[in-house]
């Protein structure tokens, strides 16, 4: 599927001969452009630009230079400066389109489906607007989903790392000696035990029990 593409410049009439200044700027800028010289061109609209600031006419045809040249970003602002100059349903139906065409270029596909909606906003029955939008919207929702499976394999690769390290930790945890005795604890099982041997020899002493061989006096039988 490819989309239509028509760039249009808007041309100045009735301008004299000695005609000086902007317009004098704009129409070689605009001989340039049908020439195939599209940097040249961007020169003019420029120089234009610099001694008319307000000059829209200059805005528009200097961003279908700017597309010409691939430089679909630097068109999207020229043509964004235009519209928010200009109110004539017809020019902006055109503006729009053209905006559209520099966005989806440019990869931005949400804004290319709402220049061409506002475009035909302006001019319903354009049918190569029509066409284009709907090519915006399927190449929207092909990176719609591009990015949802991007989402989706971070969450896989998120969830295999979290299952590893848990696997790491349950390993590590088997690998600890089990019931391993501390220094301090077997210190106080050496003092319970020396305790425990003391109180022991003390009862014996207090039954008056002597070692077997101290026994004598037993009855022969």
């Amino acid at each position: 599927m490819k989309f239509n593409f028509h760039i249009i410049l808007l041309l100045i009439a009735n301008y004299t001969l000695f005609s000086q200044g902007e317009k004098k700027l704009l129409r070689e800028g605009n001989n340039s452009y049908f020439g195939g010289k599209y940097k040249e061109s961007e020169k003019y609209y420029g120089e234009a630009l610099k001694k008319k600031p307000d000059y829209s006419k200059a805005n528009y045809n200097m961003g279908a230079s700017q597309y010409k040249q691939g430089n679909f970003a630097d068109a999207t602002s020229q043509y964004d400066v235009f519209i928010k100059k200009n109110n004539n349903k017809d020019t902006l139906s055109k503006a729009f389109h053209n905006l559209g065409n520099a966005q989806l270029r440019d990869k931005k596909y949400q804004d290319a489906v709402n220049s061409y909606k506002n475009s035909l906003k302006m001019n319903p029955s354009d049918e190569d607007t029509r066409y284009n939008l709907a090519y915006a919207l399927k190449k929207l929702q092909e990176q719609q989903k591009k990015d949802q499976e991007k989402k989706d394999d971070k969450k896989d690769d998120k969830k295999e790392q979290d299952q590893k390290k848990d696997l790491n930790n349950d390993k590590k945890e088997q690998e600890k000696p089990q019931n391993q005795m501390s220094k301090e604890e077997a210190q106080r099982m050496l003092e319970a035990l020396k305790n425990a041997e003391k109180k022991l020899q003390a009862k014996k002493k207090i039954k008056g029990d002597k070692p077997p061989e101290q026994n004598k006096g037993g009855k022969d039988w």
